[in-house]
């Protein structure tokens, strides 16, 4: 899974591999524990336009659906399941048109051990930024006017497939990892329903070749209260 992840840079400095067209008016400032139910930067494109405008944006960790009465359900839905998404109601149809791609540097995870749950983290080798596989959602607030600029909330959820290699001994899980070169067809909004499957196999297929190049190691228990947030959490355990 995915529980916890870093953006030591300003948004924008990580994702000029992805060709941006449009920044956010305000994007999230760079956070070194960001946590569920936060805000975070995503890439999405935008079919609104011909062709499709690829934006970044703020957008809060967990899916809400437009469905959903209310926002809580989202805290439940940081991360979904690859493998299963066509099955579930709650992703089927952002997988076919709602598909996001979420910059970091890297990621937290915890290995049981012996002595408890020691935090890892987990990021690329050389240091550039990573991209994982996600998907959005707008959802409409009945509570709040036509013309209030907080009506629509737009949310994210992280896409997992199991773990291989090195981070198998971490955890069962791991992020989607996608480059980006994958990262325009996995945002083209042209995709049809009938290749989504394809898609979405060729990245869960992709992934294990760019967990190879992650490196990890442990670091302070401190990562697990929210409200810290520092360079310091990504030193490496003394």
């Amino acid at each position: 899974m995915c529980g916890r992840f870093v953006v030591a840079n300003v948004a924008s400095e990580l994702v000029g591999v992805l060709r941006v067209d449009v920044e956010g008016d305000v994007l999230p400032q760079p956070s070194y524990n960001i946590a569920p139910t936060a805000r975070a930067a995503i890439v999405l494109d935008s079919a609104k336009t011909e062709p499709a405008t690829r934006r970044l944006e703020s957008a809060r960790w967990g899916l809400v659906p437009g469905w959903a009465k209310d926002p809580s359900i989202g805290s439940r839905a940081f991360n979904a399941r690859a493998e299963e998404l066509e099955d579930k109601p709650m992703f089927r149809n952002a997988l076919i048109k709602r598909r996001a791609v979420v910059p970091a540097s890297g990621y937290y995870e915890w290995k049981q051990t012996d002595g408890g749950k020691v935090p890892h983290y987990i990021h690329p080798a050389d240091d550039q930024p990573m991209f994982f596989a996600g998907l959005y959602e707008w959802w409409k607030d009945p509570q709040k006017a036509d013309d209030d600029p907080e009506r629509w909330l737009l949310s994210f959820t992280i896409l997992t497939r199991d773990s291989i290699g090195r981070l198998g001994s971490i955890h069962d899980r791991m992020p989607l990892f996608i480059d980006g070169d994958f990262a325009d067809a996995w945002l083209d909004t042209d995709t049809d329903d009938h290749n989504v499957r394809d898609l979405l196999d060729a990245a869960i297929d992709a992934a294990p070749a760019l967990a190879d190049t992650l490196d990890d190691y442990p670091v302070s228990p401190a990562v697990g209260n929210v409200r810290n947030d520092s360079p310091e959490l990504i030193e490496p355990a003394a």
